[in-house]
């Protein structure tokens, strides 16, 4: 695989990833869900922060939109660094399968710091009675600056949907849910090109 193909791989996702997000945010009100099958549902919902909703004002004494800054600029730096890594191993002629893997990351991060860096500015808000439209159609104007914008996740898939039996201590009759977290084509871009480097390592790194 050469870095032509790496370059393409990457693109094609994250155009994937694009037009999913904002065809979601601007057809569907926030939190509206559509069944596709039982275990699987289009949810709309936005993530302030990273991974799985969680924010570095969590676990450091700084304000929210302090920790929402420091996420996207260390994330525009880690994205130079994977882009450099895989043009260094793409002129390497590494295997097919570190490169696969690395336009995988690349694109997934790329995905969500787009929606971070400009959605802000883009879109107007999105909320449960009104569907978000370009902000340059709008008298309103975005809904946030640049560097502040909400990540789009749509992808759910409750794999167990229902509740504790009644005898089980502490959790009788509460939810019960697996998978919970919802998320986007570059989150899965991401997992998987994680796992190609984990569990292909000896392949993915021969040397």
């Amino acid at each position: 695989m050469n870095l032509k193909k790496t370059i393409l791989l990457a693109v094609v996702i994250l155009l994937l990833d694009q037009w999913s997000k904002i065809f979601i945010k601007t057809h569907f009100t926030y939190q509206e869900e559509i069944e596709v099958f039982s275990w699987f549902k289009i949810f709309f919902i936005e993530n302030r922060g990273a991974a799985w909703g969680t924010q570095l004002s969590d676990f450091l004494p700084i304000s929210e939109r302090s920790a929402k800054f420091g996420l996207t600029l260390f994330r525009l730096f880690a994205i130079v660094g994977i882009a450099i890594w895989g043009y260094r191993s793409a002129l390497k002629k590494a295997p097919s399968l570190l490169l696969i893997a690395i336009a995988l990351v690349f694109s997934g991060a790329l995905g969500n710091i787009i929606d971070s860096v400009f959605y802000g500015r883009l879109f107007t808000v999105s909320t449960p009675y009104s569907v978000a439209t370009f902000a340059w159609d709008s008298s309103i104007g975005g809904y946030d600056n640049f560097f502040y914008g909400r990540v789009v996740d749509m992808l759910y898939f409750p794999l167990i949907d229902t509740t504790w039996p009644d005898w089980v201590p502490f959790l009788g009759s509460k939810p019960l849910r697996f998978f919970q977290p919802v998320f986007n084509i570059a989150d899965s871009a991401i997992s998987v090109g994680v796992f190609i480097l984990l569990a292909f390592n000896k392949r993915v790194f021969p040397n």
